[in-house]
């Protein structure tokens, strides 16, 4: 088996996760604000919604998720899930410092934040069924249904590859922060969840009225 091959696929795996959206958005947030763990749970879980789709794209069971209903449940369920997630974190930017805001939150919290951000988000629907739906055929095409396997375990590589470095730089960043850009970083980071979750309604309410 081509190394050169392994390797371009754990790339694309570590730039599929990189563009900021509202996962990456939550991990820096609850990174900055608790540390390491906190920031990785939150990519942990967004990686087994991945896996979840996936499995779901190598079953070839995408014919369920295009079903509307199915489709408008998933923009306004997903939604509401960024709004309160942005809005609590606009609500208790004031009351984070420094000295108390480590491991504040729970990590059973913070997985279930980024799991629950990724399954429900039709971006990553989208993204997976456009995306790795392709790679899937190419794949099969040039190399064969023997290998499917082992290439989609490489671009989750890169997204683990992603989850330890975006923590990583969150724990660094700390160091140079004070109370005041700490609570910044929350708002900016609230508004931004809230933001996506109004695009995410939005969306779901047109497909619900043309319905």
């Amino acid at each position: 088996m081509n190394t050169s091959i392994l390797l371009s696929y754990i790339i694309l795996g570590f730039t599929l996760a990189a563009p900021i959206g509202p996962v990456n958005s939550a991990r820096l947030d609850k990174g900055i604000k608790n540390g390491f763990w906190h920031a990785w749970v939150v990519g942990a879980g967004s990686m087994i919604a991945d896996g979840v789709f996936m499995i779901i794209v190598y079953l070839g069971m995408v014919h369920f998720l295009e079903i509307p209903i199915v489709q408008i449940f998933l923009w306004l369920f997903g939604g509401f899930i960024l709004i309160y997630s942005g809005i609590e974190s606009i609500v208790r930017a004031g009351s984070f410092t420094l000295a108390d805001s480590r491991g504040k939150e729970s990590i059973i919290k913070c997985f279930f934040t980024g799991f629950i951000m990724s399954i429900t988000s039709p971006m990553s629907i989208l993204f997976w069924l456009g995306i790795y739906g392709s790679v899937l055929a190419k794949t099969a095409q040039t190399n064969g249904t023997a290998s499917l396997l082992i290439y989609s375990s490489m671009i989750f590589l890169g997204l683990s590859l992603w989850d330890i470095l975006v923590a990583g730089l969150t724990t660094g960043f700390r160091r140079f922060l004070n109370n005041n850009s700490l609570k910044m970083i929350s708002i900016i980071s609230g508004y931004s969840l809230v933001g996506f979750g109004l695009y995410f309604g939005y969306q779901g309410l047109v497909s619900l009225l043309k319905g």
